[in-house]
């Protein structure tokens, strides 16, 4: 019988600003996911990245189900209202609307399913991030399915070496879900062509084309698509399958060893290096670096076992020196150029009403006539 994973992430409360969500408020939602979910789920995990508490869940209803995506809605509802009561920066922030309506999609919380027939051995993992966008996660994905350099599989295993079908959204489009599918190894200039705008194309999801079978999945939403103005950053999540069809877990970690630049930081605005940090990791630096977790699974028939903190191995300790020098130099050059994102993501700030108070002082300077005895 197939299992439903399903993650739903929110950011309902944090203490100090933007550093991390309190125990009281993370208890609050780890004791309404054990209450009223013991006959949906088989299983649950419940952690907090930065300021933003993930609720893991296994069970057979499938994708989209009202009860399941109630219950988190429930969990995180109790959970703002403790954060409310103790006073913390941001209570509820995530929760756009004010009543549940079915399902959370497009109310705020970021949300990633996938329902597959369990494999006799399922090694899985879970990566959350906080303070950046879904577009984070091009980059890693496109080298872990894509690229021969960064992952040997695609050509010393026959499983995986028929390539990938990767399904992209057009996160720009607000009037319904817009979508391209593209295939490895064929199409990867196309997909190089798209993933290198990480704030407009964000991979969806990736297939196995020797099986069709699902092997990624990324939440895509967009908090300033749904609100209309900047409330905060998307805080991405993603779910991965590992080995056999699929790539090694060594080579989907490796590309985080980069710290690739993504969108986030400081009140969203800005190009950061990607922290990879341990379990629980919290936010400081310029509201940042923008971090990621990696919380490695195992499952048998829904039961988890686990998680392996992935980044918590002592090379990832050179890789965090590493970063924290790139953010270090970035926010050297403060406000200026690339250090700042593109207007089109700005337009959800204050920046836009600066310009606007400013168009009416731009004149055009009038032309000096030439005298008569320069001309001559």
């Amino acid at each position: 019988m197939d299992i439903t994973l399903s993650v739903i992430k929110a950011d309902i409360g944090s203490i100090g600003g933007h550093i991390a969500p309190s125990p009281h408020v993370l208890d609050t939602v780890c004791q309404t996911v054990r209450e009223k979910g013991g006959k949906l789920l088989i299983d649950h995990y419940i952690s907090s990245t930065g300021d933003d508490i993930a609720i893991l869940m296994t069970h057979r209803r499938g994708v989209n189900h009202r009860d399941i995506h109630k219950l988190a809605w429930d969990a995180f509802m109790a959970g703002t209202q403790m954060a409310k009561s103790q006073g913390l920066y941001g209570a509820g922030q995530d929760l756009l609307k004010d009543s549940f309506s079915g399902n959370v999609r497009g109310m705020g919380p970021a949300v990633v399913e996938m329902t597959f027939t369990e494999r006799a051995a399922e090694p899985f993992l879970f990566f959350a991030a906080d303070k950046t966008d879904p577009g984070a996660f091009n980059l890693p994905l496109y080298m872990a399915f894509a690229d021969v350099m960064n992952t040997p599989g695609l050509i010393l295993s026959s499983e995986i070496s028929r390539g990938y079908k990767f399904v992209i959204m057009d996160v720009a489009h607000t009037e319904g879900d817009r979508v391209i599918e593209l295939s490895t190894p064929e199409d990867i200039y196309s997909i190089a062509t798209l993933l290198r705008d990480p704030e407009r194309y964000v991979v969806e999801s990736i297939w196995s084309r020797a099986t069709g079978e699902q092997a990624a999945a990324v939440a895509t939403s967009r908090l300033h698509n749904i609100a209309g103005k900047y409330t905060g950053k998307d805080d991405p999540v993603m779910l991965v399958r590992a080995q056999m069809k699929f790539p090694a877990t060594g080579e989907i970690l490796a590309p985080f060893q980069i710290g690739h630049f993504v969108g986030g930081g400081m009140r969203g605005s800005h190009n950061m290096p990607l922290m990879p940090v341990q379990l629980g990791g919290k936010i400081s630096y310029f509201d940042g670096p923008p971090v990621v977790t990696c919380a490695a699974f195992s499952m048998r028939e829904g039961k988890l076992v686990g998680p392996e903190d992935a980044f918590a191995h002592p090379f990832w300790d050179e890789v965090r020196t590493r970063v924290a020098a790139k953010a270090i130099d970035m926010r050297r050059q403060g406000f200026v150029g690339a250090a700042m994102l593109p207007m089109a993501e700005l337009e959800y700030t204050g920046v836009v009403e600066h310009l606007a108070a400013l168009e009416s002082r731009f004149y055009v300077r009038a032309e000096k006539k030439a005298t008569a005895s320069a001309a001559e």
